[in-house]
């Protein structure tokens, strides 16, 4: 029997919408070319400090997947369906 508190997470099991997995999948795909990395700089009485470092790599990345594989890849297991346009057609994808 499914209790009213079951629901959610059962709502979370199943596929998302094509245009959330698109957009998780294009960070990915970006994360296939290149490491992410941030910083934190502040300025304070005693001049400029950086406050955090993160360097973030990805497996596909270490193993040179093709960005295009992995969206496609990536969509399919979020949607089961093929995404709506290529990751080389996409106007804000620059490799």
């Amino acid at each position: 029997m499914v209790t009213a508190a079951m629901l959610p997470a059962l709502a979370a099991c199943g596929p998302m919408s094509m245009e959330q997995a698109e957009s998780q999948c294009f960070l990915r795909a970006r994360q296939a070319v290149n490491p992410l990395a941030g910083s934190s700089v502040g300025m304070g009485t005693e001049g400029l400090y950086v406050d955090d470092i993160s360097l973030s790599v990805s497996s596909d990345f270490l193993r040179r997947r093709d960005p295009s594989t992995v969206y496609d890849t990536c969509v399919i297991q979020k949607t089961g369906q093929l995404p709506t346009r290529p990751l080389i057609s996409r106007p804000d994808w620059r490799p």
